[in-house]
C-alpha cells in the first residue's frame, strides 16, 4: 500500500476557523527556490508575483517593505516562498535563521478577520505585523514561543478566495513543465 492510500491519508481536512491552508517559508532568492522546491519535491508549478512594496504596521511601527511572493499548492496546502528585498524592519527580518530557506508560519485565513485577531490576543499572544496595504487584511500572531512559528491570520475576500482556486487548479493539472510562472504587474494568476 503506498502512503497516499493509508487511511491516515484519507481524513477529511478540518473546516472553519483553524483549518490552515499554507505554509511560508524565508527565502534568499525567490525564483532559485521554486524551481528547487519543483526540482527537489515536484511541487509545483510556482505563480511568483513581482516584487511589491507592502506597509505594514510592525511592532507599533508604520513601515514599508519591499517583498517578492512565489505560491504553489502541494495537496491541500499552498507553499508560500517570500523574500524581501530590503533591510527595513519586518515580521521576516526579525526571523534571521541563516540559510537559504526557513520555515516562518502556517496561515490560516478567516471570514472574520477582526475576531480571529481577538481570539489570539485574548489567549495573550501578540499581534506584531498588520499589513496596511492590499485587497485585504493580513496579521502576524507571535505564536513562537509556544509553537515555534508566526500564525498568519489572512481576512478572506471573493478575490482572495478566488485566486487560491486558480493556483489549486494550475497546480493539480500540472504535467511538470514551466515550473516558475511570473504573474502580471497586478500578482494575479492568468
Amino acid at each position: 500500500m503506498s502512503p497516499i492510500e493509508h487511511r491516515l491519508f484519507q481524513q477529511s481536512w478540518p473546516e472553519g476557523e483553524y483549518r490552515f491552508f499554507q505554509q511560508g517559508f524565508l527565502v534568499d532568492d525567490v525564483l532559485a527556490a521554486a524551481a528547487r522546491w519543483a526540482r527537489v519535491f515536484g511541487v509545483g508549478p510556482f505563480h511568483v508575483m513581482p516584487a511589491f512594496d507592502q506597509t505594514a504596521l510592525h511592532r507599533g511601527a508604520e513601515a514599508t517593505i519591499t517583498l517578492q511572493v512565489a505560491v504553489a499548492q502541494a495537496g491541500p496546502v499552498q507553499i508560500e516562498l517570500i523574500q524581501q528585498h530590503c533591510d527595513r524592519p519586518s515580521v521576516f527580518r526579525d526571523w534571521s535563521r541563516g540559510g537559504t530557506c526557513a520555515f516562518h508560519q502556517l496561515a490560516t485565513v478567516t471570514p472574520d478577520y477582526d475576531k480571529k485577531k481577538a481570539h489570539y490576543e485574548g489567549l495573550g499572544y501578540e499581534i506584531v505585523t498588520e499589513s496596511l496595504s492590499g485587497r485585504f487584511r493580513v496579521a502576524f500572531v507571535d505564536t513562537v514561543a509556544d509553537f515555534g512559528f508566526y500564525t498568519e491570520v489572512v481576512e478572506s475576500t471573493p478575490g482572495f478566495l478566488a485566486n487560491l482556486g486558480k493556483i489549486a487548479r494550475a497546480s493539480e493539472a500540472w504535467d511538470g513543465t514551466d515550473p516558475v510562472r511570473m504573474l502580471g504587474p497586478d500578482g494575479r494568476v492568468k
